[in-house]
C-alpha cells in the first residue's frame, strides 16, 4: 500500500507532506504515518515543515470512522490530540505550511506548529465542532486559547466561526499569508533560519512556555476523550 505521508530530508530541514488524494482526513492510518514521520525527523534532529496537498491542509478526523463509534473511533480521536501535543512539544522547530482548508482536527494540528504560513485564497480555517453538534474537546480548547486572540477564541469555540486567510493572521490562526507560488520558498526560508537556533534552548523554552497548556491537554484527553465521539 502506497504511503499517504512522505518524508524528505534536505540538509537541516525535514518536509512531512500529507496527501491522501482527497481532503487529508485524519484517519488512524494518516495519524500513524505522520507520527512515524515525526519519529524520523526527531532521529534526524531536523527542523520540520509539515504541509498538506494543494488546496487543503486537512479537513479533520475521518468521518466514517468517527461516526462508527467504538474503540477505533475513540482511539483515532485520542491519537489526534496526542499528535497535536507531540507537535507542540517537539524538541525542534515545526513550521506549518497551511496549503488551504484546515478544519477541526486539521486546524488544531496547524495551530500546533511554531510558525504557521497560509496561502491566499477562498479557504476556511475553522473549529466547527459546535456547528455539527459536538461539544468542543478540552485539548482543542487549550490549543485555541493558547494561539488565538481572546475575541477570536470565543468566536471560534462557541460560535464555530470560520476564518479565512484574509483575517487569520489578525485572529491568530496563522503567522503569515503568502501566495501559493511563494509558499514553498517562504517556509523553507523560515525553517532554515530556525535551524540555526540552539536546539537545547529552543526545546527547554518551548516546554517552559507551553507546560501548563500541555498538562491541561493531557488531563482533558484522559478524563473525557470519550465525549468527543457521537
Amino acid at each position: 500500500m502506497e504511503n499517504i505521508v512522505s518524508y524528505r530530508l534536505d540538509g537541516p530541514v525535514a518536509t512531512i507532506a500529507m496527501d491522501d488524494g482527497k481532503v487529508n482526513a485524519m484517519s488512524p492510518r494518516m495519524l500513524g504515518e505522520v507520527g512515524a514521520a515525526f519519529d524520523r525527523a526527531e532521529a534526524d534532529r531536523a527542523v520540520v515543515v509539515l504541509t498538506g496537498r494543494e488546496g487543503v491542509f486537512s479537513a479533520g478526523f475521518d468521518l466514517p470512522t468517527l461516526r462508527a463509534g467504538g474503540a477505533e473511533s475513540i482511539g483515532m480521536v485520542r491519537a489526534g490530540f496526542e499528535l497535536a501535543e507531540r507537535i507542540l512539544s517537539f524538541p525542534f522547530p515545526v513550521v506549518v505550511a497551511c496549503t488551504g482548508h484546515a478544519v477541526a482536527m486539521g486546524v488544531f494540528l496547524a495551530l500546533s506548529g511554531d510558525y504557521r504560513v497560509g496561502v491566499e485564497g477562498n479557504f476556511r480555517l475553522a473549529a466547527n465542532e459546535v456547528a455539527i453538534g459536538l461539544t468542543m474537546p478540552y485539548p482543542a480548547i487549550e490549543i485555541l486559547r493558547n494561539r488565538l486572540t481572546p475575541s477570536a477564541f470565543n468566536r471560534a469555540v462557541m460560535l464555530a466561526e470560520p476564518f479565512s486567510p484574509a483575517n487569520a493572521v489578525e485572529a491568530g490562526f496563522l503567522d503569515a499569508v503568502v501566495t501559493a507560488d511563494e509558499l514553498a520558498v517562504t517556509v523553507r526560508t523560515i525553517a532554515t533560519a530556525a535551524s540555526t537556533l540552539d536546539m537545547a534552548a529552543h526545546a527547554a523554552s518551548k516546554l517552559r512556555a507551553r507546560g501548563a497548556m500541555l498538562a491541561a491537554m493531557r488531563t482533558g484527553t484522559d478524563a473525557q476523550y470519550s465525549i468527543f465521539v457521537p
